[in-house]
């Protein structure tokens, strides 16, 4: 971290736990006689409770949207680029509010926590969960907080499936819902990937059944495998040629199976990272939550129909080279809500990053959604 803190940081925040002791039904059939969210919060909640904006994570992140725990952090949270002061989530305009989703692995209560009825980890005994129960998770957190209706509910990748969610589930709980590099559903590819993923840490001779946690281990390679998998199809081929290439590790050829190329080891990298900072388990969840979401399923596969019920206006956005939710999905969207009569704006953005793009400060993209949010934060006034 530097030495100073950047004028348009939040500064240094801190995570809160908040219990519920009510019960939460879950689609899978199943309910949870209470849980907790890990949550943090940026700005300050105006006198009318009408300036608050919740963040919706994908699929390995977190609560820790932004700012920094401690002055050590060597990064921020991972949306710093867009939450802060002077940002397009103006912290001085807004009051954010990013969690950790129920099923997570940062605090919140999911496969890592104590099951009260055994006293040992949940495991693989923790219930499916699903995008609508995470929507139904966050209708308590903001009842707990005191706020009747959103200004925006703002997410990319699965985020944006929940932004989504909440407009079909919960039309009067949001004025705005910003979607971003997303997807009302997923093609019969990207659950192919899931899929992928998932064998790769159920095939790990550490995965236990799922119960590795009781006899202190971690299923390292599969759940790194799954890790390079996913990370392969958040960026484009540009986007690796540009930073990789082919360019070797060493000299020459070495003629056997360890790292030769760059890409190899930066893979490698992220996989072992990964594996050290996240859950089997949850990453399981999170990629059938994933597979799962179709809002269109409960009104006889007409999305029109679904989105029908929503009374926000809507930010889209998507990215050229974004293969793994390409703009095409939310071009779909799109063409569901202006054929019901909706207020959409849609923003396509030339981006060479893939998927990852959400996450980057490109100017066009920071342009067309602070103007969408200055909007929003004109009603709040």
């Amino acid at each position: 971290m530097p030495e100073l803190m950047p004028a348009d940081s939040v500064g240094l925040v801190e995570p809160k736990v908040i219990p519920f002791d009510q019960s939460l039904s879950l689609n899978c059939g199943e309910r949870l006689e209470g849980f907790q969210l890990m949550v943090e919060t940026y700005g300050e909640l105006n006198h009318s409770r009408s300036n608050a904006v919740l963040i919706c994570h994908a699929l390995s992140g977190h609560h820790h949207a932004a700012g920094y725990h401690s002055m050590a952090d060597r990064k921020p949270g991972w949306w710093d680029n867009f939450i802060g002061p002077g940002k397009p989530i103006d912290t001085r305009r807004f009051f954010v509010v990013a969690l950790n989703n129920l099923g997570g692995c940062h605090g919140s209560t999911g496969p890592t926590s104590i099951n009260p009825e055994t006293g040992k980890p949940y495991g693989p005994d923790f219930p499916m969960v699903t995008v609508a129960d995470w929507v139904n998770s966050q209708v308590m957190l903001a009842d707990h907080l005191g706020i009747a209706q959103w200004a925006a509910v703002i997410g990319g990748s699965l985020g944006g499936m929940q932004a989504l969610q909440w407009s079909i589930a919960y039309p009067e709980r949001l004025r705005h819902a910003v979607i971003i590099a997303s997807a009302a559903r997923l093609s019969a590819q990207n659950i192919a990937f899931n899929e992928v993923a998932r064998q790769a840490i159920l095939s790990d001779d550490q995965f236990s059944g799922g119960r590795y946690l009781e006899e202190n281990n971690i299923p390292r390679k599969g759940l790194g495998l799954a890790r390079m998998v996913g990370h392969i199809t958040y960026l484009s081929d540009d986007a690796m040629g540009a930073k990789f290439g082919r360019e070797l590790k060493n000299a020459g050829f070495s003629y056997d199976y360890n790292v030769e190329f760059q890409i190899e080891s930066y893979l490698r990298y992220q996989g072992e990272s990964f594996s050290g900072s996240f859950d089997a388990n949850t990453y399981l969840l999170m990629t059938r939550a994933l597979d799962y979401f179709d809002p269109a399923s409960d009104y006889e596969n007409s999305l029109p129909d679904a989105l029908s019920r929503a009374t926000a206006s809507f930010f889209l956005a998507s990215f050229s080279t974004d293969w793994r939710f390409s703009p095409e999905r939310s071009r779909e969207i799109v063409d569901a809500l202006t054929g019901v009569d909706k207020d959409v704006t849609y923003l396509e953005v030339a981006a060479p990053q893939g998927h990852d793009a959400f996450l980057i400060n490109i100017p066009r993209y920071v342009r067309g959604l602070s103007a969408y949010l200055n909007r929003v934060a004109q009603e709040c006034l």
